[in-house]
């Protein structure tokens, strides 16, 4: 038998409490803030989400022009086939493409992340 969700807990709040309690928010949804505050109150609240992920839209339009001119896709598909099957020559040239590759999608990475306003890992 399948278990039944508890009922929904109403608060009611003043207009100056939901207001204090929005801003402390901090854009957090204030499920998840109520939550973080009242059942761990030690730790941290979680991390907020912005309102507004895009930052640059520029970097973003960009990295997305970059991936549509790519065969990305495809060829690391081709790579994955021909390594499974071993036939997958391991030359300078094969190499050389690779670590191209590899480059790219770094960038593509960095611009996505700053484009997002994400922090970039060390």
């Amino acid at each position: 038998m399948a278990r039944k969700r508890p009922a929904p807990f109403s608060l009611r709040l003043t207009f100056e409490q939901r207001a204090r309690l929005e801003a402390d928010a901090a854009g957090m949804s204030l499920s998840a803030y109520i939550h973080s505050r009242l059942f761990d109150p030690n730790n941290p609240p979680p991390k907020r989400r912005s309102k507004t992920p895009v930052k640059d839209h520029q970097a973003l339009a960009q990295v997305l022009a970059m991936l549509g001119q790519s065969r990305l896709s495809s060829n690391v598909n081709q790579l994955a086939k021909s390594a499974n099957s071993g036939s997958l020559p391991v030359t300078p040239d094969t190499e050389a493409a690779l670590l191209a590759a590899a480059a790219e999608i770094q960038d593509m990475r960095r611009l996505l992340m700053t484009a997002l306003n994400l922090e970039l890992e060390p």
